[in-house]
């Protein structure tokens, strides 16, 4: 059984340096913080917290001097205010594409645009960016969203740096549509579209996908999607535990990919479980 692993599966840039940052700090010693998940790896999340780092959700939960590692989505404005204010020493592991969305609404407001942000309104990543806006802002999953909003002489659009470039592209159409001066920032990190179209590739190639990531990772969900599209034999795991042998059943050739927030060790602990599953069909 043939298994070939996507080019591009794992982390990327972005997320390569928030966990770089995490485990520095952690190495440092001394009480350290993360403002929810690092990253959508609960594998990392768990591993930064045997090295003593704990995750919060709210400022108020860290000691004042404590150090607080600013997770790879961003955290809303006020929080960050929040952390300066507490004296805390900050670790800002904030994705710079992210980080350029973030100032691309806070611009877009101070000029007097509404602000439409195209992603998935309980996303961290999405409900960070819309806190730099000072006017209205809107955040869309579609353009029939576009269609409810009010009138608009000025609309500035950024997205959710996971977005498709089609959902980007449908959003920003019914926006031009509804008429008005309509600015467009393309916040969309190609790490996700090189992922989303080599996976889309692979699929078409292989009797069986296998997507490891968290669940709670959006990139990888929607990299199951796609497969699944293609692919019924598509199967979402975050680690090699979660293997059923089953699924090679008369399979000749399979076909791994990995969402952005997948660490390579997580990574090869599940092409090697797969090899040694086709050993034993051997034997």
């Amino acid at each position: 059984m043939e298994v070939i692993l996507a080019k591009h599966a794992g982390f990327c840039f972005g997320v390569k340096r928030a966990t770089h940052l995490a485990f520095d700090a952690a190495d440092r010693r001394g009480d350290t913080y993360t403002l929810g998940p690092i990253i959508h790896s609960p594998q990392v999340v768990q591993r930064l917290e045997e090295m003593g780092v704990k995750s919060v959700e709210n400022v108020s939960d860290i000691d004042n001097g404590s150090t607080v590692i600013i997770r790879s989505h961003g955290v809303a404005a006020e929080e960050l205010e929040a952390a300066v204010r507490a004296n805390l020493e900050i670790v800002d592991a904030t994705c710079p594409f992210v980080k350029k969305a973030q100032e691309h609404v806070a611009t877009l407001s101070s000029e007097g645009y509404d602000v439409v942000v195209v992603g998935d309104a309980v996303h961290p990543e999405v409900q960070g960016i819309v806190s730099y806006a000072t006017g209205r802002v809107y955040v869309v999953s579609s353009g029939k969203d576009v269609e409810r909003l009010p009138r608009m002489a000025k609309m500035g659009v950024v997205a959710q740096t996971t977005q498709s470039f089609e959902h980007l592209n449908e959003v920003v159409a019914a926006c031009l549509a509804r008429g008005g001066e309509t600015r467009v920032y393309n916040t969309i990190c190609d790490a996700t579209a090189v992922r989303q179209e080599e996976t889309k590739k692979l699929a078409g190639e292989v009797d069986c996908m296998i997507v490891i990531g968290g669940f709670n990772s959006a990139n990888t969900r929607r990299l199951t999607q796609i497969c699944r599209e293609l692919l019924p034999r598509t199967h979402h795991i975050e680690t090699a535990g979660q293997i059923d042998p089953a699924w090679f059943e008369g399979v000749q050739r399979v076909g791994v990919t990995a969402g952005a927030s997948t660490p390579k060790w997580l990574i090869d602990e599940v092409t090697e479980r797969i090899s040694a599953i086709d050993r034993d069909k051997i034997g």
